[in-house]
């Protein structure tokens, strides 16, 4: 008759060069014909107390280098993902996922797994959520801060509960909680066994000091995630739901935020008598401030230009006023164009902007505009205005300078890569405005920069004339 076998206990499992292994060194128990009991007595607290301070320094080098690898994570679902790769690692563990759910109810929630594909993620949602050591975690059923069950050995266990155990091929889970005092509740994670084991009293001890950090860490990012959707939200409730339609024209725009939410605007207006009035600009700054500056600047803009478009070179004189007296602090960039689409003729001024590109068949090149000083910089903000004619079938680009400053290059190299992107797009391309400016973003920014993270905020408008 075989013996019963017992729970195994999960330790510290190190995925080879991810952690550490702790360094513990046990001393080899001597002959006992060679050493005589005397002998050994000595020496005994000595090794024991070696053997001590072995295993705190490979623990606190094991954390150092787990919470380090943490404090590396930017974005929310990496830091969630590299939670459940450091307590597998720390209980012993192949799988687990992370639920994060905040207790405040604003969201967001999201479940991660580890070696969990989303089908299986999916079976185990149809778990009763009470019947989870991680569900009773979530919903305050569960006082214990730490939850362990041998699924195998459990009594009352829920059918659906050992249905999934079985179908998924896991006996045993370890539950964390995962809550700060400062932000509450904000999830819980939970650590999946092969076999039926549990984490020993140093594993345990490992891996809640390492969750509270992870915990601190996630309510930092959860806080920045939650601030620059607030951020892109209100940057986009300020901006055109939509284009307008405009005999004699097409319109394309893209429009890209940087996680702290920044001031760099758009509009695109229909005026009296077929014409339509373009703006690009940007405000200093960034976050909720400088969203709030640039709606305030983009609605004084569509005034002035409803009633003196025809005059680009008043409008922003008129802005610049309006920021001298409102806005003393700040300075701006803008660029506006009052359109005639039948005539194709554009008249425009710019107040410290990039010039707008013209881009056809025939020619590729910068529109010749004066150079003159942001809007805020001056006493009083004056520039002759410059005009454009379009020739049926080109588009005139307007955007802001942060297309240039994401290439990392010094701005005389951006500008060229920016001449060379658009003289690059095919043929076929140039008669769908949405196309030219996608060409134009994936070419100046390739590899996803036009998405990754940055300070600056990005506006593309083209006006493509027939």
């Amino acid at each position: 008759m075989t013996a019963p076998r017992l729970p195994k206990v999960a330790g510290i499992d190190s995925p080879p060069g991810q952690v550490p292994s702790p360094a513990h060194t046990v001393p080899p128990a001597p002959a006992a014909s060679s050493v005589s009991p005397v002998a050994s007595v000595p020496s005994a607290p000595g090794a024991v107390i070696q053997d001590r301070l072995a295993g705190w320094v490979s623990d606190l080098t094991t954390l150092h280098e787990l919470t380090e690898r943490l404090a590396r994570t930017a974005a929310l679902e990496e830091a969630l993902h590299e939670l459940l790769r450091a307590g597998a690692a720390l209980v012993g563990a192949r799988r687990g996922l992370v639920v994060l759910e905040p207790g405040d109810g604003l969201g967001p929630d999201t479940t991660v797994g580890l070696g969990l594909s989303r089908p299986d993620l999916g079976h185990i949602e149809t778990v009763p959520r009470g019947a989870t050591s991680y569900g009773r975690i979530l919903d305050g059923l569960s006082t214990d801060p730490e939850a362990r069950a041998d699924l195998l050995a459990e009594d009352g266990l829920d059918p659906r509960h050992r249905e999934v155990a079985a179908r998924l091929g896991y006996a045993a889970s370890y539950a964390l909680p995962l809550a700060t005092e400062a932000a509450g509740r904000l999830g819980a994670a939970v650590w999946l066994y092969d076999e039926p084991a549990e984490p020993g009293e140093r594993p345990r001890h490992l891996i809640g000091l390492y969750a509270a950090y992870a915990t601190e860490h996630l309510a930092r990012l959860l806080e920045r995630e939650r601030t620059r959707a607030w951020s892109d939200t209100i940057a986009e409730e300020l901006l055109p739901a939509r284009l307008p339609r405009v005999a004699g024209v097409q319109l394309a725009v893209r429009h890209r935020t940087g996680p702290r939410g920044g001031g760099d605007w758009y509009d695109a207006l229909p005026l009296p008598e077929g014409a339509l009035g373009l703006a690009v600009g940007s405000v200093t700054g960034s976050g909720a401030s400088a969203v709030a500056a640039m709606g305030r600047l983009r609605a004084s803009l569509r005034a002035y230009a409803v009633m003196e478009g025809e005059d680009p070179v008043a409008v922003l004189s008129d802005l610049e006023l309006l920021m001298r007296l409102t806005e003393p602090a700040r300075s701006a960039t803008a660029l506006f164009a009052y359109c005639e689409p039948a005539e194709r003729k554009i008249v425009l001024a710019g107040a410290g902007h990039t010039p707008p590109l013209v881009i056809g068949e025939r020619r590729t090149e910068f529109a010749e505009t004066t150079v003159s000083a942001p809007l805020g910089m001056l006493a009083c903000w004056e520039a002759p205005s410059a005009e454009v004619t379009p020739e049926p079938g080109e588009t005139v680009l307007l955007y802001t300078d942060g297309l240039l400053r994401r290439t990392g290059d010094a701005m005389d190299r951006a500008f060229t890569r920016l001449h060379a992107a658009a003289s690059s797009v095919p043929r076929a391309v140039r008669e769908d405005p949405d196309a030219l400016v996608d060409h134009i973003l994936r070419t100046m920014l390739p590899d996803g920069l036009d998405t990754a993270d940055s300070d600056e905020d990005v506006v593309l408008l083209a006006a493509r004339f027939e």
